[in-house]
């Protein structure tokens, strides 16, 4: 009994296999500069992948798969190529994004530039003090706790 409301942690056999082809196409884009050499490696790899797709056999299906998983990490480039802004990349956390206190330092004039952006915003700190009020006033300020 499906109701199609994927559960979270559970792969299915064909999720593995779609991420197992993947990872090898990105290694061997790893060890194949030349363009047309990678493409014609990465047809022969789609012919490993499509050579046992009908198997019905799970169980031999399972084990195929972790053959493929360890020959990937048998062949595993040294030095594998990231995308600069991903994890690990040269251009990952880069740009820090601005904090919005730093707004309540801008000169009048430079705010005057965008009213209705300002005034929202002085409109969602109130509500914020507002908030924070009805969730905090209990709390004692003292300093017990050392």
């Amino acid at each position: 009994m499906s109701c199609g409301v994927p559960i979270p942690g559970l792969v299915t056999h064909t999720r593995k296999v779609q991420s197992l082809y993947k990872r090898v196409l990105r290694n061997l884009e790893n060890y194949y500069d030349r363009r047309e050499v990678f493409r014609f490696r990465a047809v022969l790899m789609r012919a490993e992948f499509d050579k046992n797709k009908n198997i019905k056999d799970m169980r031999l299906a399972k084990k195929l798969l972790q053959e493929g998983e360890e020959e990937l990490f048998r062949t595993m480039h040294p030095i594998p190529r990231k995308f600069p802004e991903s994890p690990g990349g040269v251009a990952y956390n880069r740009a820090v994004p601005v904090p919005d206190w730093l707004l309540d330092y801008w000169h009048p004039l430079e705010k005057a530039q965008y009213p209705e952006y300002f005034a929202k915003r002085e409109e969602m700190k109130k509500e914020y003090v507002k908030l924070w009020e009805k969730l905090y006033k209990d709390i004692p300020t003292g300093n017990s706790h050392h």
